[in-house]
Order: structure tokens, then C-alpha cells, then sequence
């Protein structure tokens, strides 16, 4: 979610949070190399997005993105799903919420569909990937959570969180998968899938 409550908080304790964690479908069926690319592709933004900046800007359209040094835990997967496939879920989502406009959450008091931002959103990520039929059952099995996957979270302060299953798992605890998000310090790949409390499972497929 980008706003400036988010940015406060994790300013402070999630950012010293993250520097210290152990780094370690459509209906269309796609080839089964789909999730490594897609975990390769947000793999190549650590180091690259080094800011988690929610600041609110007005952005191309389709293919729009704010500088690639910067960033919220949903640019992590708009940038992958670019990089990997080509597919822009700026304009996939869009498209759907100018048709479909009260399937979609209604939080932050919107009366259209804006293509700045609602993309940049974790709950209107969610509901895309759910009416997509992308969504999948929420298990404490770490076999479940396969690489490419994607997981929303909720973390302290009722913050939403958006990341990218890896192909890498724990050094702590065998078979955790590690994640792939931008959680306050840029893009970074961490053993937090189980840390914070999961709202949603995904795998969403590129056609």
C-alpha cells in the first residue's frame, strides 16, 4: 500500500528490520520455466532498487514506473512480471478496474480508476490475481509456496505487503522458501515468508 502512514513506519523499525534479516494462472497454461524467469527477473532489482519510496507520481501510460532506484513492495512485482514476460499489469489491471470498477477495494476513496497508482496497491493486486482465478489455499505447508508464487502479507501497523516466493529456502530452517520484496530498505531477498501474517496465496501464470 503507498502512503505516508507506511512510509513513517517503516522508516523506523522496518528498515532496521530488513537490514538485519538472514539474506540467504491465468487460464492459459505457460511453460514450466515461467516461475524461475520470473524469480530472475526480481532477483536482478536487489542492488539495483536500493529505496522504498511510496511518493505518490504520475507515471506513463501503459509501461509506466517511477525511477528504478525506488520503489514499494508492489513495484518489485510489476517490474519482474515487465522483465520476465513482457506483461504489464499497469494496463491489465487498469483495463479491468475501468470495467469492472466495483469489484475492487474502495479504501482510499476513489470514485475512477486511476492508472498512477491503483496497480502500485496491494489489495487491488490481490483482487486482480483472485479474479484471475489465481488465488490458491493458505497453508502453513512450506511445500505449498512454490518459486514464483506470490504472497500479500499484513504487516505491524496493518500495513499491506506484496512478495515474490524464491527458488532459494532458509539457512535457519529447512524447506522455508525465501522471499523476494522491497520491505522498507529496496529490493532484497529474505527469510520472511512465515515472519508476518499471510492474507493471500497467488500464482499467477503469464499467457
Amino acid at each position: 500500500m503507498v502512503d505516508v502512514t507506511r512510509r513513517v513506519v517503516l522508516q523506523t523499525g522496518l528498515v532496521a528490520l530488513a537490514s538485519t534479516m538472514p539474506v540467504v494462472g491465468r487460464a492459459a497454461v505457460a511453460a514450466p520455466a515461467w516461475p524461475s524467469s520470473l524469480v530472475q527477473a526480481a532477483r536482478t532489482q536487489i542492488g539495483v532498487t536500493t529505496r522504498y519510496d511510496p511518493t505518490y507520481v504520475r507515471i506513463a501510460y501503459p509501461g509506466g514506473d517511477v525511477p528504478p532506484d525506488r520503489g514499494v513492495c508492489t513495484d518489485v512485482v510489476i517490474r519482474a512480471y515487465r522483465r520476465a514476460f513482457g506483461l504489464d499489469l499497469q494496463k491489465l489491471l487498469h483495463e479491468d478496474m475501468k470495467a469492472n470498477f466495483a469489484a475492487y477495494p474502495k479504501a482510499w476513496g476513489m470514485k475512477a480508476p486511476d492508472p498512477n497508482i491503483d496497480h502500485r496497491r496491494v489489495p487491488n493486486l490481490a483482487a486482480y490475481f483472485t479474479r484471475r482465478k489465481a488465488a490458491l489455499p493458505l497453508t502453513e505447508d512450506f511445500a505449498a509456496y512454490r518459486s514464483g508464487d506470490l504472497v500479500t502479507q499484513m504487516l505491524p501497523g496493518n500495513l499491506t505487503h506484496i512478495v515474490i516466493v524464491s527458488s532459494k529456502t532458509s539457512a535457519e530452517v529447512p524447506g522455508r522458501p525465501l522471499v523476494i520484496q522491497n520491505i522498507g530498505a529496496g529490493a532484497s531477498e529474505d527469510d520472511t515468508l512465515f515472519a508476518y501474517q499471510r492474507t493471500g496465496h497467488y500464482r499467477f501464470a503469464p499467457a
